[in-house]
């Protein structure tokens, strides 16, 4: 992943020019403090997408244990249930 690297005094300085390039390229911000990693600087867009993928691997997660503790239905009888609820 393309990340730019910037001190933290430089985004004091500059932040209004730096947000204006991140939304132009999106590629996020690593921020550094003291020369070491201190956060990430992201467009909303990007964030959001993000918060949505990792909604959607938590939701597949829960689905493999689910299988794996046996909590598993019968395709026609979830059709059912499906049907009846968004009927």
């Amino acid at each position: 992943m393309l990340l730019s690297l910037k001190p933290v005094t430089d985004i004091k300085r500059h932040a209004v020019e730096i947000i204006g390039q991140l939304r132009e390229d999106r590629v996020p911000v690593l921020i550094t403090e003291r020369g070491r990693e201190a956060a990430v600087m992201l467009d909303v867009a990007t964030y959001k997408g993000m918060l949505k993928r990792l909604e959607m691997l938590e939701a597949i997660a829960e689905g493999e244990r689910a299988f794996q503790e046996g909590r598993v239905s019968a395709h026609g009888e979830v059709k059912a249930r499906m049907a009846k609820r968004w009927a």
